[in-house]
């Protein structure tokens, strides 16, 4: 889907819809979507000299982070994921694992920090899938940081950065969580697995065991949006994919359901979506326990989803976000109002690169 983005918006721009590129900004307000870098220079013994490429939601524009020095560390490797701004590099050659700043704004340029973690590695009768996503419960450098790396298939992999020397393999319940959205609680310090559907909950403590087995909490939903049946029926044809996300402001927790359309591009020469509907149920607490409650009304909370690991921002906080939006990047890039039920779709920003590698959101920044 990333390979097509761009290009699919590009399409779609007229001349007066080009965007300005800007260069050399402070960021101490929004969210960035990362895009990539652009090589400039090889450096003697591995490094390059490289601008790193961000997308700016609010301004709808392409920042260039000029002259960043890519460590000869990541060479050859790819990213995989994105948690609390740190990104995630993968080898393919050995599966080895690198936590970096690179994509921060603020951190050095001639200097970005590297953190190795140990090399992938399968449980018995069983083999690394590819990375489906990664979360973290705090910055690397903490002490009692904990990272979790979900599979394609039926892993879970968590490793302390600086402490272990190998990770801890789970093997999660098969044919349920190939392809969920790992996200890490602070309000309970657990990681969450959300269950195709919406139905469960699957959570892991900190120091889980490869023999544990997750704790599971079924999904009590109250309240759902009045729909004809035709846009009942046109939900029941789109694909749907459940994020679980904490404010790390407030510790409200909400369960979101994506519904998006695919089509086929003979253009292209490929299948894209387009997002046609978000649900969004806000978690309560009862008598009964706790029950996630429809609503299209989270106030001045914004939620950004992609293959990182789900955030919130207040839209008070960040000068030109929407608030009680849903910035997406995935299915489509852009941001869906729940207010209004109206989908806003980003076109390409001039300099963008058409095929996009490492689309990831990272949380505001500050200095």
């Amino acid at each position: 889907m990333s390979q097509l983005l761009f290009r699919l918006s590009k399409l779609s721009s007229r001349e007066n819809n080009v965007l300005t590129h800007k260069s050399s900004r402070l960021f101490s307000t929004s969210p960035y979507l990362t895009l990539g870098t652009r090589v400039k220079e090889v450096l003697p013994g591995g490094c390059k000299i490289a601008d790193v490429l961000l997308f700016d939601p609010v301004e709808e524009e392409l920042v260039t982070v000029p002259d960043k020095t890519i460590p000869k560390e990541l060479m050859d490797q790819e990213m995989v994921g994105a948690s609390h701004g740190w990104g995630f590099f993968c080898a393919r050659h050995d599966r080895s694992v690198r936590i970096t700043d690179l994509f921060n704004p603020l951190a050095s340029k001639s200097n970005p920090t590297v953190i190795t973690l140990p090399q992938l590695t399968a449980l018995p009768s069983n083999q690394i899938e590819e990375v489906c996503n990664v979360a973290m419960t705090s910055s690397p450098h903490l002490e009692d940081c904990v990272v979790a790396i979900k599979f394609s298939g039926n892993q879970m992999s968590l490793c302390r950065p600086g402490r272990d020397l190998e990770w801890t393999n789970i093997l999660t319940p098969p044919n349920c969580l190939e392809n969920s959205n790992l996200m890490y609680s602070k309000r309970d310090k657990k990681f969450y697995l959300p269950a195709p559907g919406g139905k469960y909950l699957f959570s892991y403590h900190l120091h889980s065991k490869e023999e544990d087995i997750p704790e599971v909490q079924e999904v009590v939903y109250r309240g759902h949006p009045e729909l004809d049946q035709s846009e009942w029926e046109l939900l029941s044809s789109c694909t749907r994919t459940e994020y679980l996300v904490e404010s790390s402001f407030s510790g409200e927790r909400f369960l979101i359901k994506w519904y998006a359309l695919g089509f086929y591009s003979s253009v292209l020469k490929g299948v894209y979506h387009i997002t046609k509907r978000f649900m969004v149920f806000r978690e309560e607490e009862t008598t009964e326990g706790s029950i996630m409650c429809y609503t299209e009304d989270i106030g001045d909370m914004c939620i950004f989803l992609a293959n990182s690991e789900a955030f919130c921002v207040p839209a008070s906080s960040c000068a030109g976000l929407k608030p009680n939006s849903i910035y997406h990047m995935g299915r489509g890039l852009g941001f869906y109002d729940l207010t209004t039920g109206n989908p806003h779709q980003y076109l390409a920003p001039d300099g963008a690169p058409s095929v996009l590698s490492q689309p990831y959101w990272l949380p505001p920044f500050s200095t």
